[in-house]
């Protein structure tokens, strides 16, 4: 969370941006570590990395390259623990169950992200100083770590998880780039980079506009969760592609009422939750579309690059998004966000009419 201010904004992409080289290093090693010692070994080693990230932010000065080092801790964690939850639910749920119980997944990833900021508030309201939701972080880390670990005893003993090959090498990653599947991976880099500029600089959004930044989170959050949890499982027995024509529209016109909302807080409160249905649905339907669209015996390399392009997008873009309110400000960040929900509108539009070419 950053103020106004460009010189917080630009520390605030720079700290993030940090995260990108470790999550991509550790999303593509992240496959032979599960093969090496377990998917569930893997997630529970890697809330480790995330526990320290969390003690890092609360304790280190806020300036420096310190910061940035965290940031690089931080990737390892986010890396490996979000990459490997999909191939975990893969390998443990039958195929017909697979969407549904990935939309529940990222539905649980989503309540820990949007929590984060609004944990922040609360301790900032109650005069408790903002390191309390790192420390609370770091715990949750730990506990979600230790979840997992018991998962994979269990499993173990069960003899549920057979041995598969989840590594990515350079001849798996071509075919999954030439497959169908690869509509669905750079469509999630592209919500992802939304997300993350949204997220990451809403207090200099709101701040310039006099609203609460916690209500964007409280709206986007609730509207995300509540869909994924409740509602993906209606969302994903219907067409995908007409599916996704309304919610990337959704996203698209939730990025005009930013731009358009000014004065209303109650405006600024249905834009976010707006925003969480159409990019919270459209990521459930479009991760089971990177599974069921792979190549014969590529699944889990499918998912590791769906995994990779959403960090990518989730980590990197704030960098430019930073640079642009510095030179430009935040509407102008606002305009490029607006530009990336068009782009991923206009995917779901060559889709749809290149299968009805098809079809004719």
């Amino acid at each position: 969370m950053v103020g106004k201010g460009g010189g917080d904004g630009a520390l605030a992409g720079l700290i993030i941006s940090a995260a990108t080289v470790s999550t991509v290093i550790l999303v593509i090693l992240s496959g032979h570590i599960a093969d090496a010692i377990g998917s569930a070994r893997a997630v529970a080693v890697s809330a480790l990395f995330l526990a320290a990230s969390g003690l890092g932010f609360a304790r280190v000065p806020s300036a420096g390259v310190g910061l940035m080092t965290v940031g690089f801790i931080l990737g390892i964690g986010w890396g490996t623990f979000y990459a490997l939850g999909p191939l975990l639910v893969a390998a443990i749920i039958e195929p017909e169950h697979r969407i549904r119980f990935f939309a529940l997944l990222s539905g649980s990833m989503m309540s820990g992200i949007g929590a984060g900021p609004i944990i922040g508030r609360i301790a900032t309201g109650w005069s408790m100083p903002i390191e309390t939701a790192f420390l609370f972080a770091s715990l949750s880390s730990l506990a979600g770590g230790a979840l997992y670990f018991l998962l994979h005893i269990r499993l173990t003993n069960a003899g549920k998880i057979l041995p598969h090959v989840n590594k990515i090498s350079f001849g798996a990653a071509r075919r999954v780039i030439a497959s169908p599947a690869m509509y669905s991976i750079v469509m999630v880099g592209v919500g992802g980079a939304i997300f993350g500029g949204l997220s990451s600089f809403q207090t200099s959004y709101a701040k310039a506009h006099g609203f609460d930044y916690s209500l964007f989170f409280i709206g986007f959050m609730s509207s995300a969760i509540l869909s994924r949890l409740f509602a993906a499982g209606y969302v994903v027995k219907k067409d995908p592609f007409y599916s996704l024509l309304v919610l990337t529209s959704l996203t698209l016109a939730s990025i005009l009422l930013f731009l358009m909302v000014t004065s209303s807080a109650l405006g600024y409160l249905c834009a976010a939750a707006m925003l969480g249905l159409g990019y919270g649905l459209t990521y459930s339907v479009i991760n089971g579309l990177a599974a069921n669209e792979a190549p014969v015996g590529l699944m889990p390399q499918s998912l590791l690059l769906f995994s990779l392009a959403y960090f990518i997008g989730v980590f990197g873009f704030p960098l430019i998004a930073g640079k642009l309110i510095v030179s430009s400000g935040i509407q102008t960040m606002l305009y490029a966000v607006l530009l990336l929900a068009v782009a991923n509108l206009a995917i779901v539009l060559f889709r749809v009419a290149y299968r009805a070419m098809r079809a004719s």
